[in-house]
């Protein structure tokens, strides 16, 4: 069995950092403004983050702001 090169290892840790906050922060926007269908979309579909960027900033017009904010709030509220 071949291992993968250590780039690659560190390139699949980081898009996981990447991907996991926004898709729980785009799943929990959807579901707090009862958007059903785009709820399941966002279980199903993982592009890298790119559908939940789009929910977060085009569907419920969240600011780079706003989200830098809640993201702080939430990583406050773990320690």
């Amino acid at each position: 069995m071949n291992q993968l090169p250590p780039l690659a290892n560190l390139l699949i840790v980081l898009l996981a950092i990447w991907t996991i906050p926004w898709k729980i922060y785009a799943l929990w926007l959807a579901a707090k403004h009862n958007h059903k269908k785009w709820f399941v979309a966002l279980v199903i579909l993982n592009t890298v983050s790119i559908l939940e960027i789009v929910f977060v900033r085009k569907v419920i017009k969240k600011s780079w702001a706003d989200v830098k904010e809640d993201f702080r709030e939430a990583w406050q509220s773990f320690k």
